[in-house]
């Protein structure tokens, strides 16, 4: 997806820049503040990570329904293989019922909390 969208970038007249320095600059997100944990944890904690992507890649979507359509084309493939992506985790989230256990959470550590005590009391 970076490569496709640098390409698109560039296509437009753009300079991409990708560098771990730029990224950290220009962010609007907090560092993964999970560390050593669970596996079940940690897709917890990403389950509410994918949220924030898919939530922002949704709202760039809409930002270029009308001025560019190959954009929007290649956005909305991207957003396609995040909500996949966000389901294959939530397969592991979800009870028997459909009830996630990340549902009521706004942090990534206390996703991971939630998502390790449902999978322990369900030992």
């Amino acid at each position: 997806m970076v490569d496709a969208t640098a390409e698109r970038i560039s296509t437009l007249g753009g300079s991409p820049t990708g560098t771990p320095g730029v990224l950290v600059a220009e962010r609007s997100w907090d560092d993964y503040a999970i560390g050593r944990a669970e596996a079940i944890e940690h897709l917890g904690a990403l389950d509410l990570v994918f949220t924030g992507i898919i939530s922002d890649h949704r709202e760039a979507v809409a930002a270029s329904e009308e001025s560019n359509t190959v954009s929007q084309d290649l956005l909305i493939e991207h957003l396609r293989g995040r909500e996949l992506f966000q389901w294959f985790i939530r397969a592991h989230l979800e009870n028997s019922g459909g009830s996630l256990s990340t549902s009521d959470q706004t942090s990534g550590t206390g996703a991971a909390q939630a998502a390790g005590e449902r999978a322990r009391g369900a030992e």
